[in-house]
């Protein structure tokens, strides 16, 4: 974690990209293969209905949660047409997390939280090894025991047994 102003992240290209977290650049783990796949499959998936569901499916889109906090999901989805600005400022409908190894459950949780608290209507939490997905809203978590991620308002289904 390195110190930094806001002026100095907004301004500097990370490659993979990084977030900033109260005044820290943090590096973001990013996955292995498993990690990789499963992120390229969903953001297909998404994409070639964007059409039919009107949405926008972003990869690895800054997110400015807070203030001070600027966030990177593996995958967000807006409704409607493409944002006009750089970096969403608005809350999106749907950020995807896929697990990675390194990530930890004290660090998910605080990402989660960060997406609802700024009105994130819908958080989708993958494991690429095992296909356990969790949906978090402000309503509360529910494991996807049937194997479809949703989304209500609009209705959007990922049945993650088509993602091979």
């Amino acid at each position: 974690m390195a110190a930094a102003t806001l002026e100095e992240y907004l301004w500097t290209s990370y490659h993979p990209d990084r977030e900033y977290i109260d005044g820290a650049i943090q590096e973001r783990n990013l996955g292995e293969t498993d990690h990789s796949r499963l992120q390229m499959q969903l953001a297909a998936y998404l994409f070639s209905r964007e059409r039919q569901w009107s949405i926008t499916v972003l990869p690895e889109q800054r997110v400015q949660v807070r203030r001070e906090r600027f966030r990177v999901p593996d995958i967000t989805v807006v409704l409607g047409p493409l944002p006009t600005t750089p970096i969403l400022r608005e809350p999106p409908f749907l950020c995807i997390e896929i697990l990675s190894r390194d990530d930890s459950m004290y660090d998910m949780q605080e990402r989660i939280d960060d997406y609802l608290n700024f009105g994130v209507r819908h958080v989708w939490v993958v494991n690429p090894r095992t296909r356990r997905a969790f949906q978090y809203t402000m309503d509360g978590m529910r494991e996807a025991r049937d194997g479809i991620l949703r989304t209500a308002d609009p209705l959007i289904e990922v049945p993650l047994d088509e993602l091979k």
